[in-house]
């Protein structure tokens, strides 16, 4: 039988996981007109990112998309689940770190953005994840 703590920590991956792939599908406009499209994407990366050149804004838009959409598919099907959490955490602290710069400590509190970025961190800091894709493979 599953503990609660098993079911807590089962749901926190979805939840992080969900977070990460809704961006994407955002970004991709897969939520039809609630969708915030690429080029809307890149304009926010050049503000979120506003102590870099605007010329990066292509590629750091690329590149954090990349980096979300594997994250949110290893922890959705549940593979290096803490290795990927912490690189989950990490990204979302830069990501909440730049939005501090860019626009002040209200915006990123105000999104969740560090208390997601300690979600991550709290659930790479888990030995083991019942429900996943490695635990399959290895039995």
């Amino acid at each position: 039988m599953k503990t609660r703590q098993d079911i807590a920590i089962f749901l926190l991956r979805i939840t992080l996981a969900g977070g990460f792939l809704s961006a994407i599908a955002s970004r991709l406009n897969l939520w039809g007109s609630r969708s915030s499209g690429w080029k809307s994407f890149i304009h926010y990366t050049a503000e979120t990112n506003s102590f870099l050149p605007q010329s990066f804004a292509p590629t750091i838009a690329v590149l954090s998309t990349i980096a979300e959409l594997s994250i949110g598919i290893l922890l959705l099907i549940g593979y290096k689940v803490s290795k990927t959490a912490f690189c989950a955490s990490f990204l979302t602290f830069m990501f909440a770190v730049a939005m501090s710069i860019s626009f002040g400590i209200k915006e990123p509190l105000d999104y969740s953005v560090f208390a997601f970025s300690a979600g991550a961190f709290l659930l790479s800091t888990f030995p083991t994840h019942q429900w996943t894709l490695e635990q399959f493979l290895n039995q």
